[in-house]
């Protein structure tokens, strides 16, 4: 499939949701794209694309997802290039020592959490999220894994919507986004 067809595809599973989780936000709902077979296994390998080199070799070691609907990318997005799956989630929900990072999203605040060993000092790191909007949830997540001694090497969201500064926050990183979104 290419990328014209995958974005036409993306377009017509993900539903706009008018006012939430609170008015004037859209929410990108996902579900219906996750339920299609074919449409989500299109979706994990063209993110996995971006961990990859121009010969189709893995450059990762781990994939980093962002909690809650990057997990659901993410994690197959590792098993498909063979690399580790660390998740970064929301302050306290994770067992260990972590490093901590607080962040502005679109409509708040928030903090983000890694575990401080879940990447290797020098580990080559790939991130991927749902939705790439004011890219604070990214920043942070390049920090957490700078806190870990890893690398973020690239990129990858499903959506990025183009009206919001996200793709400024990404600065030289490499970016992969499957379906970008210019109006609210």
């Amino acid at each position: 499939m290419s990328d014209p067809e995958l974005a036409t595809r993306l377009g017509a599973m993900i539903r706009d949701v008018p006012g939430y989780p609170q008015p004037g936000v859209v929410f990108k709902d996902i579900t219906p794209l996750l339920a299609d077979h074919d449409g989500f296994t299109a979706v994990v390998q063209a993110l996995a694309d971006a961990g990859r080199d121009d010969a189709g070799r893995p450059v990762v070691d781990k994939v980093v997802g962002m909690e809650a609907r990057g997990f659901i990318l993410a994690a197959p997005v590792a098993l498909a290039l063979g690399a580790g799956f660390v998740p970064v989630r929301k302050a306290g929900k994770l067992p260990r020592e972590t490093h901590a990072v607080g962040y502005a999203l679109e409509y708040g605040e928030a903090t983000l959490e890694i575990h401080q060993d879940a990447i290797a000092p020098g580990e080559r790191v790939l991130v991927v999220d749902d939705v790439l909007a004011t890219g604070g949830t990214l920043a942070a997540t390049r920090q957490l894994v700078a806190a870990c001694g890893g690398t973020v090497v690239a990129a990858a969201v499903l959506m990025e919507l183009a009206f919001l500064p996200g793709r400024e926050a990404a600065g030289d990183l490499p970016l992969t986004a499957l379906l970008v979104v210019d109006g609210a």
